[in-house]
């Protein structure tokens, strides 16, 4: 995946939280996510399945945190 230029926060991340989010950026088959506080720093790339499983797994059993 080539570095993608459409990244985006969660509608979640408010003023507050602005800078402790992670950001995505999609591809018609991969997802990219990296952290907003330092976007130059490494990414990680799943393939878009795995990662629409581990979203809706997420949605389904709820995050602890």
């Amino acid at each position: 995946m080539a570095t993608p230029d459409n990244w985006r926060k969660s509608s979640y991340s408010g003023p507050g939280d602005g800078n402790d989010c992670v950001e995505i950026a999609n591809s018609p088959t991969r997802i990219a996510i990296r952290d907003s506080k330092a976007p130059a720093w490494a990414t990680l790339s799943f393939p878009a399945g795995a990662f629409t499983a581990f979203v809706r797994a997420l949605k389904t059993t709820g995050y602890p945190g």
